[in-house]
């Protein structure tokens, strides 16, 4: 599907399959009204017979209104005026698309005329994009029998004149950029276990890197991960017959020199807990246990697409945790690249153990900020819900800039405490810690987030625990992509400053 910008199109002389207006709970807006008018009234009096009031989400078809060139009008609610954030806008896009006619090749949009309380009218078509991707995502590479492809071909975003151009298509080239990011993290989650392993995710850095100037991956075997002292990691690893794996993807779209923005991600491709098992109900969704990887790597061609002029470095800490005669125990210690050791009381709190020793890995790269992104507690799904991301750091500029990211991105995040009082919790009488809290469940976000602050001093950091956003379960369940968006919209932001 093609997005293009249409300047000062009258809606009633359009010859495309479709036509989308939208609908406020306060009446249509300019083109509506303007077909409205074209149809002599015939288009309100259908809507108040249908009794519709342009709820958020609501679409009705209207076919064959006299006057128009086009035969199909597609009208979308989109709520209360003073509601509509960026977030509804979304919604209301993704809600467009839902409803068109699969024989429609070409339509054109007037969502772009909604006044969205926080944006911009350009910013307003880089999300109508976004949601229209969105609605048409599918996941389909293993059924025999697959949905048909939606026919539309083209979309055209209507602009009210020339001067809304330029503006317009680098909004629309975002909108587009962050989509693709966001779809590739999504279909690396969904891929199953048995293909989407560590060594997996290496080749599809690799093949994302392959003709792209301002990209270069490097991979670490287990072997060289013993070399530098990755006991943590390689405790995790040794337990699957699949070798763990840390990818490392630069991307130089900004000044040599500059310091990047280094991105972590957890990559547990499969995780059955280890010896501490996970019960058997739902355990197929550990395949998503490495979406914190997945958001990295789809950053990467993210940025790759949109060019943005800034380093960033991601890092994919890829691992299996499976029960077997060598893998770790409840009780054994090992050692991390740090020189910190770590008594392991429970082998399902893995994710740390494979952070921490890339989060230490990391330090060479002089980093001028760094991120982990993980699914990394059932705790944190208690706190937030799968609403919003658990945020967490020290640093009370970075939170303020993750958090507006967040807001900006329609991809919300929220902060957590990350306080000394929290660290005696993870005191091992055996070792420097231990990996789980003495404290019980009771903030286990929060202590495993100070678990992995203890690898941390020597730079800025911040920790995104995204459990309870990666995915979706029951019926509609899949990767959502989540925080691609918010990780686009900060990079995007320390560019503009």
């Amino acid at each position: 599907m093609e997005f293009a910008l249409i300047a000062a199109a009258h809606p009633a002389k359009i010859t495309a399959g479709a036509v989308i207006i939208p609908m406020t709970s306060e009446g249509l807006t300019a083109a509506g009204k303007t077909l409205d008018a074209a149809s002599e009234g015939r288009l309100s009096a259908i809507l108040t017979n249908a009794g519709f009031e342009g709820k958020a989400g609501q679409t009705l078809p209207v076919f064959g209104l006299p006057g128009l060139e086009s035969r199909q009008i597609i009208v979308v609610g989109a709520g209360e005026q003073k509601e509509l954030n960026g977030r509804a806008l979304q919604k209301a896009a993704s809600a467009a698309y839902k409803a068109l006619n699969s024989k429609i090749r070409t339509v054109v949009s007037y969502l772009g005329e909604l006044r969205v309380v926080d944006r911009t009218p350009a910013q307003t078509l880089g999300d109508i994009v976004r949601g229209t991707r969105e609605a048409a995502y599918r996941f389909e590479h293993y059924k025999s029998k697959k949905t048909p492809d939606g026919g539309l071909e083209t979309m055209q975003l209507a602009v009210a004149d020339d001067a809304e151009l330029a503006a317009g298509q680098t909004a629309v080239a975002w909108g587009n950029a962050v989509a693709s990011g966001q779809d590739l993290a999504k279909d690396l989650g969904n891929q199953p276990p048995n293909v989407c392993h560590p060594s997996y995710l290496a080749e599809q850095a690799k093949a994302m890197a392959k003709g792209e100037r301002k990209l270069k991956v490097q991979v670490l075997d287990e072997a060289d991960m013993e070399k530098l002292g990755m006991g943590a990691f390689l405790a995790v690893s040794r337990g699957s017959e699949q070798e763990g794996r840390l990818i490392v993807i630069e991307y130089h779209g900004g000044k040599k020199g500059d310091k990047p923005v280094v991105l972590v991600g957890k990559g547990i491709t499969f995780d059955t807990g280890g010896i501490s098992l996970k019960p058997g109900a739902g355990m197929d969704e550990m395949k998503y246990d490495m979406c914190g990887a997945a958001s990295v790597l789809g950053v990467m061609k993210g940025l790759a697409e949109s060019k943005l002029p800034i380093n960033v470095v991601g890092v994919v800490a890829a691992a299996e945790n499976m029960p077997a005669g060598n893998a770790a125990r409840p009780g054994d210690i090992v050692t991390t690249m740090s020189g910190q050791t770590v008594e392991i009381l429970n082998t399902d709190a893995e994710g740390r153990l494979v952070l921490c020793d890339a989060l230490t890995y990391v330090q060479r790269f002089d980093p001028a900020v760094v991120i982990d992104i993980a699914t990394l507690t059932g705790a944190c799904v208690v706190a937030l819900g799968k609403v919003v991301s658990g945020l967490f750091t020290p640093n009370d500029e970075l939170a303020g800039a993750l958090v507006a990211a967040g807001l900006a991105g329609n991809d919300r995040t929220w902060r957590m405490p990350v306080l000394p009082d929290y660290q005696e919790l993870l005191d091992s009488p055996f070792a420097d810690m231990a990996n789980i809290s003495s404290g019980g469940p009771h903030g286990g976000a929060i202590t495993a987030a100070c678990f992995l602050a203890r690898f941390t001093k020597e730079y800025t950091w911040a920790h995104l625990d995204i459990a309870g956003v990666a995915w979706n379960s029951g019926a509609q369940k899949g990767s959502t992509g989540r925080p691609v968006p918010l990780l686009m919209q900060y990079l995007h932001n320390c560019v503009a400053g």
